[in-house]
């Protein structure tokens, strides 16, 4: 079959083969069209560079307050810029490793878990799950060394609890919370056993709620009944009761655990 195109040219009809139709060209971008791979790149030169002073601190056993060789000496020796040691130095003090002290030099920073807290995302300083995951973490960890708190215990700790039970009835009885005075009672509960990673996780513990304090509404509404739990704690401890002294500690984060619950559903959360 011969025909006529839109321009007068002779064409044959011959249909093709449904088969051999060409698609439109939109079409075929749709059919043959895949999905693209992300591209992947080698890290940024400061983020190199920070691994390695990582590893050199690692290497040399440097211990807080050793100081580092010169931004000049670093950039000579790693091959790079002064100012990508620059960027690596200022990343590396965020993170608590580095200090920088002006007309001195770089030094070792001691380690501390602030920095880390300080660059936790706001979502997870105001999430109830979190908080509630965090509580119970630190409610495992002190119900598990009661009993060697209980054997390490003396007259001198003792008198502290009481100084700081003082100050907690103080504050209870006018209406006031004393989350500083928790913080103490809870390191000076275990100060004895000598484990200082033991009393920096508790430190965490308790930044990370007073943070979360800025964000969601997590004030004791019963400051002296909390204040009564922690009397009940020393009692526990004074007269070598492991089981008592646990109970009481159950109670009072039961009592946290409550007020979480109650901002959970008002909230509308599901747990």
């Amino acid at each position: 079959m011969v025909g006529v195109d839109e321009f007068g040219h002779e064409v044959s009809q011959h249909p093709l083969p449904i088969t051999h139709y060409p698609l439109p060209i939109t079409r075929q971008l749709v059919v043959m069209a895949k999905p693209l791979e992300k591209l992947t790149r080698a890290p940024l030169v400061f983020q190199s560079v920070q691994e390695a002073i990582k590893g050199y601190i690692h290497e040399n056993s440097l211990k807080p307050g050793d100081s580092l060789i010169s931004e000049t000496e670093l950039a000579r020796q790693l091959g790079v810029s002064r100012n990508s040691v620059r960027e690596a130095v200022k990343a590396l003090e965020s993170m608590g490793i580095l200090e920088t002290r002006r007309g001195s030099g770089v030094y070792v920073r001691a380690f501390s878990f602030e920095p880390l807290l300080d660059n936790l995302p706001y979502g997870l300083m105001g999430d109830l799950r979190d908080l509630k995951d965090l509580l119970e973490i630190r409610r495992i960890l002190e119900l598990a060394k009661v009993d060697a708190a209980i054997e390490a215990l003396d007259d001198t700790q003792l008198s502290a609890f009481q100084a700081v039970l003082a100050t907690m009835k103080e504050k209870a009885e006018r209406g006031e919370g004393f989350p500083d005075e928790d913080r103490r009672f809870h390191r000076l509960l275990f100060e004895n056993l000598g484990n200082r990673m033991l009393l920096r996780l508790i430190d965490i513990f308790w930044l990370a709620s007073s943070k979360a304090s800025q964000h969601v509404n997590i004030a004791d509404p019963r400051p002296m009944r909390t204040y009564c739990d922690h009397v009940a704690i020393v009692d526990a401890l004074r007269s070598g009761d492991v089981e008592g002294a646990r109970a009481a500690l159950d109670r009072h984060y039961d009592g946290i655990y409550g007020r979480l619950r109650q901002l959970d559903t008002a909230e509308g959360g599901d747990s």
